[in-house]
């Protein structure tokens, strides 16, 4: 899938939304534990209520490989199903990886070979060579860490140095590795107004924008300063998903907060005259 075609299945969804997967068992309705693989019922049971409104999912694989073997068979039957039932969506792998290039090389294979995913979560910290195994996949992306939504981002990521601040380093220095058809980048939405500055550095390429929901960022505002001439935007909601509901009822509500989320993106797609 590349960035025309991201954008093709955004218009044709009305939506812009990715649903994160980060499926807790100590946090899914209990009838589900007397099945053979709870995790994986619950996660068919989300993309089933929820795949007509998103354009990507996302499992956090730290949820899944903290299980050792059984974890990683849940995975690999969860994007299984996926891939199967919703061929046209995104298919994102959040496992923030990044090491020398051997080893890149190999985090590369695990996930865009040997798994069915679309795009992997990469750190950028050790730079070009930890990154460049993961963009040697045709169709594939890398979503390269720049500004998170977390409080920490503030040890590290705002560091101004001769009026350049890191993340804005990471952006500039880093576009130059792949392009709007391979690369995309993380950006919070916990301060959503520093898309706007965002944008100044990385016009084309498209953010995936974590932290709106139960995080407390704003859909409103990440579309107001976010959003470009192709939407530009995967913006993210987990637990106010798959969480929002403990009961038998789950998936029918989390299909409807999904629903919730796709009937106000496609509001922000009409303004920009982009649907």
């Amino acid at each position: 899938m590349n960035h025309s075609e991201l954008f093709e299945s955004i218009v044709s969804k009305r939506s812009f939304l990715c649903v994160g997967l980060d499926s807790e068992i100590e946090k899914i309705p209990s009838f589900l534990l007397k099945m053979k693989d709870p995790v994986f019922e619950f996660n068919k049971m989300i993309v089933d209520a929820t795949h007509k409104f998103a354009v990507a999912y996302k499992p956090n694989i730290a949820f899944y490989e903290c299980n050792g073997a059984a974890g990683w068979a849940t995975l690999e039957a969860t994007v299984t199903y996926i891939r199967r039932t919703c061929p046209g969506i995104l298919l994102i792998a959040d496992a923030k990886r990044g090491d020398i290039g051997n080893t890149s090389k190999m985090y590369a294979k695990a996930f865009l070979e040997n798994m069915p995913f679309d795009a992997v979560t990469v750190a950028p910290y050790m730079g070009e060579d930890s990154v460049t195994p993961f963009l040697s996949y045709a169709d594939k992306w890398v979503v390269l860490l720049a500004l998170t939504s977390n409080k920490g981002a503030d040890d590290f990521q705002y560091h101004n140095e001769d009026g350049i601040k890191l993340f804005e380093r990471v952006l500039s220095v880093s576009q130059h590795w792949g392009t709007i058809n391979n690369m995309m980048y993380v950006v919070g939405a916990t301060r959503a107004e520093t898309l706007n500055d965002i944008r100044q550095l990385v016009p084309d390429h498209f953010l995936l924008v974590p932290g709106v929901g139960a995080q407390g960022g704003s859909l409103q505002e990440v579309a107001k300063y976010g959003m470009n001439s192709k939407c530009g935007l995967i913006v993210n909601s987990s637990r106010g998903i798959i969480f929002a509901d403990s009961t038998e009822s789950f998936a029918k509500i989390a299909g409807q907060k999904a629903q919730e989320i796709q009937f106000e993106m496609e509001g922000y797609l009409s303004e920009r005259n982009l649907i």
